[in-house]
């Protein structure tokens, strides 16, 4: 029988000390995971997993070090999320921003929801340090800031502890979504904001076709190579199951136009957007992959020889 092997996935709150300028301190949580897809959780129990965080952790560090300047697609997508502050009369004196497009949404904040203490939580140290080190907007420089290395799937919060719970391009990437969301949720005050976006089912559908049409003519099958995403019909249920009283979802559509398949596999890459399935094929025929490209330019390229590659986004504001 094969053995299980654990490792504790640990985090760790680096918390910067303003008034002394003492060191980080360092706070550890953690929870256990297997090496076969099951997860054991504080109380015993196992859960089927989907996604490697793990690997997710290590392609968010390679992400740190790739990560494109003033991304336009990842702008637009945080500034149409942090928009819904400028409706809100209220303040959000502690917020908890999680994963994803870290950088761009405290690049964009521009002292919107009269935030005074920010949380910045990502599984991944070398983007947080990213985060650390970028030029800060002139707006929030009299932000408290605290950074966490810890997982979305494992809050080491206390609940009722934010105002505000922002989550820009990150929780599509975590194995139980409802069980994550019900932790933002007693994350949050009772009447507390939570503002999320997540890659929904229609993301990439050009390179799914011709990842699909190419893995039949080169290897006679399929496997996957584009992680599952969810459905619009399923995002309002989520919000339900995670107790938010008024949940409402809007579906925002963007198409990104590049030069071929290789500059969009390489945005993935600096987005952190890449496979990260547990049964996923870890090797890529040169065929199949060359092959790919081919029939991705030659059913979707446009007149002036781009390629589009569509990215639907749920915007969560509950």
């Amino acid at each position: 029988m094969r053995a299980f092997g654990a490792f504790q996935r640990s985090s760790l709150l680096l918390r910067r000390r303003r008034a002394n300028n003492e060191p980080y301190a360092l706070v550890p949580s953690g929870s256990f995971c297997t090496d076969n897809g099951f997860e054991t959780t504080s109380n015993g129990s196992s859960r089927v997993n989907i996604f490697d965080r793990h690997l997710k952790r290590k392609q968010r560090d390679r992400a740190a070090w790739l990560t494109r300047p003033n991304d336009s697609f990842v702008d637009a997508v945080a500034e149409n999320l942090l928009d819904r502050l400028e409706d809100c009369r209220k303040t959000f004196p502690t917020a908890l921003c999680l994963g994803g497009s870290l950088e761009a949404v405290r690049r964009l904040l521009r002292g919107r929801g009269g935030i005074e203490k920010l949380i910045m939580m990502d599984t991944s140290y070398d983007m947080l340090k990213l985060c650390k080190d970028a030029q800060q907007d002139a707006h929030n420089d009299n932000i408290e800031t605290c950074f966490v290395v810890g997982d979305e799937e494992f809050l080491p919060l206390k609940e009722r502890y934010a105002y505000l719970a922002i989550s820009c391009l990150g929780l599509h990437w975590t194995n139980d979504l409802p069980g994550a969301m019900i932790q933002c949720k007693l994350a949050l005050k009772p009447d507390g904001l939570f503002l999320g976006a997540i890659l929904g089912g229609e993301t990439l559908k050009e390179l799914r076709i011709a990842c699909t049409v190419a893995q039949m003519e080169r290897e006679g099958g399929i496997s996957p190579r584009v992680s599952p995403l969810a459905q619009v019909r399923d995002a309002g249920n989520l919000l339900t199951r995670a107790g938010f009283t008024l949940p409402s979802v809007d579906v925002d559509q963007y198409t990104v136009k590049y030069n071929s398949a290789l500059e969009l596999i390489e945005h993935l890459r600096a987005m952190g957007e890449t496979n990260a399935l547990l049964q996923r094929n870890k090797i890529l025929n040169r065929e199949t992959a060359l092959a790919t490209a081919a029939i991705y330019d030659s059913m979707f390229a446009a007149e002036d020889g781009s390629i589009p590659a569509t990215f639907q986004v749920y915007r969560i504001p509950s």
